[in-house]
């Protein structure tokens, strides 16, 4: 099982940017994170970050051409404002869980719009790092599920 890990703006300063609602862990700690949840459950991840919306959606389609079984996003501020994050999920038609580090129902009313939740099988938030080990198992279940593969 191959689960790509996407990161939008501002998820590499992890541990500089508001500590108070994203912790003191760097975005280093978080791909350790995630890589040990992955090992220990079987599960092969790749990540890519950026703060640019295209690259966003080029890697998405680079998901599709290179066969993942599922991708784990976090849009961070994109999640409030692209479409065409959006529409490169529904185009390429991986299963998608959107996780966000914060409980974004609780902050700025302009952050509890979510553009990309209608598309996702499940979006888990204010989890903190642990949102994106739910989203591997989550990803994992579903897809064995689906194809009846077992992993």
């Amino acid at each position: 099982m191959k689960i790509f890990v996407i990161n939008g703006p501002n998820i590499n300063i992890l541990g500089i940017r508001e500590k108070n609602v994203y912790s003191n862990q760097s975005y280093h700690h978080l791909i350790n994170f995630i890589k040990k949840a992955a090992n220990e459950n079987d599960i092969e991840v790749d990540f890519y970050q950026s703060n640019h919306e295209g690259c966003l959606v080029d890697k998405i389609q680079y998901a599709y051409y290179e066969e993942y079984d599922g991708i784990i996003i976090n849009p961070a501020a994109y999640t409030h404002t692209s479409i065409a994050i959006l529409d490169a999920l529904k185009a390429v038609q991986i299963p998608t869980v959107e996780v966000h580090i914060s409980d974004i129902s609780s902050r700025e009313d302009f952050r509890q719009k979510s553009f990309i939740t209608p598309y996702c099988q499940k979006t888990i938030t204010g989890k903190g790092f642990d949102g994106y080990k739910e989203a591997l198992l989550f990803l994992k279940k579903l897809v064995k599920e689906r194809d009846g593969r077992c992993y």
